[in-house]
């Protein structure tokens, strides 16, 4: 009987964390529930699904994501340069999460500087340009 392990036609239940390079968890479920994801169903970033092809069940180890294959690179083109009158009713400070609406729906903008003249946005994906740790435990993984 052979082994199974994560790849192509596999549904995957683990436990995860996501951390930075200093050990600062960004997400974590080992405190909660499992996740289920079906291999190649979009849920997971490309870069972190592919990383786990070839695990099995009981593997618990770090991988680390280079930033091309988790997030991207932090893009200077995402960075937007408003008007400070669309903010007059609001409080800014750095690290400000606005959300934009947008034909698409609803786009998240972190406030990077502002002025009384201008905001500066960026809308690079917070975890764009980093290198991240990838904690994973294979709790349980069923060929389809």
């Amino acid at each position: 009987m052979s082994v199974a392990v994560i790849g192509e036609g596999t549904r995957v239940t683990l436990h995860f964390a996501i951390k930075l390079q200093d050990g600062q968890v960004v997400d974590s479920n080992f405190d909660g529930n499992a996740a289920t994801f079906e291999f190649g169903d979009g849920k997971l970033p490309e870069g972190f699904e592919q990383a786990l092809v070839g695990l099995k069940e009981g593997d618990h180890l770090d991988l680390t994501i280079a930033p091309e294959r988790g997030f991207g690179m932090h893009n200077p083109s995402n960075l937007q340069v408003m008007p400070r009158s669309q903010f007059t009713d609001m409080e800014l400070e750095p690290g400000l999460v606005v959300t934009f609406k947008e034909p698409g729906g609803l786009v998240p903008g972190v406030v990077v500087d502002f002025s009384d003249s201008k905001v500066t946005i960026d809308f690079n994906h917070p975890l764009a340009g980093k290198t991240l740790l990838f904690e994973v435990k294979i709790l349980n993984i069923l060929a389809l």
